[in-house]
């Protein structure tokens, strides 16, 4: 493991490359259903939380808010361009909120099993993240958001579950600074 309190903007810079295309990339794709339940966006956005689970983990929950600030910005400034303004404003706040929301929790349970700190806090800030974004971002539309926020929080879940095998991998690979 390498110490990487030396050099944390490069991580910082990283994860905020990363958040703000995830971001960008899923203010498209919601804008895209599969079906009544679902939009694209369910498969690509739970990648955020990865993002800043990783950075919490390798650089600390001080850096992590930062990626989270950062590629808030960024995201939204992104999805202005890219995305319909309702949709980039509801986007905005959901993840602010639930971004430093996941920051909190995962911090809280770092000290536990490796898994359960990316876990549960990215299912408890996509349940947060879900009903913030669906209500903001389509309510009093003919949208059928309700189901459509359903069907995206049953795949963050899932996807929650299945981010866990990269997280395990790249947390190996990644360096740990002395806050984290």
């Amino acid at each position: 493991m390498i110490d990487n309190s030396e050099r944390p903007w490069r991580g910082i810079l990283v994860g905020v490359f990363a958040m703000a295309l995830v971001v960008t990339v899923s203010n498209v794709l919601v804008q895209y259903a599969i079906n009544d339940w679902l939009t694209w966006a369910a498969f690509t956005y739970p990648v955020a939380f990865l993002v800043t689970d990783l950075s919490n983990r390798s650089l600390g929950p001080a850096a992590a808010r930062m990626v989270v600030y950062a590629g808030f910005l960024t995201g939204v400034a992104l999805s202005l361009v890219f995305a319909d303004p309702r949709i980039a404003i509801a986007s905005g706040t959901a993840f602010l909120v639930a971004q430093l929301l996941d920051v909190q929790i995962f911090n809280r349970l770092r000290r536990a099993s490796w898994w359960k700190a990316p876990l549960i806090s990215s299912g408890i800030a996509s349940t947060v993240d879900t009903a913030l974004f669906f209500s903001l971002a389509f309510a009093g539309t003919e949208v059928p958001w309700v189901t459509l926020a359903l069907g995206d929080l049953v795949v963050k879940f899932f996807m929650a579950s299945c981010l866990l095998l990269p997280y395990r991998l790249l947390m190996r690979s990644l360096p740990r600074s002395q806050a984290a």
